[in-house]
């Protein structure tokens, strides 16, 4: 998984899931941050999403359940 595929996980889940706009989602993601597997040995990836409370929460879910599916991204 790269952070290019991730971000388009992330963003046709929510636009299926939830409506609103493409362009709402890539907003609120935000850039996909990666850290060193040394540093980070069960996750490499993270994500500081900015936006309404509800929104956030809504990603916050969709974000802990693919960590568990893609610990691991690649630039």
């Amino acid at each position: 998984m790269t952070v290019d595929k991730l971000t388009d996980l992330l963003v046709a889940k929510l636009l299926r899931d939830h409506g609103k706009s493409k362009h709402h989602w890539r907003t609120l993601i935000g850039p996909i941050r990666l850290y060193s597997r040394a540093t980070h040995p069960h996750c490499n990836w993270s994500v500081t999403p900015a936006g309404p409370f509800a929104d956030v929460a809504r990603l916050e879910t969709l974000l802990d359940e693919l960590r568990l599916a893609h610990p691991f991204v690649t630039a």
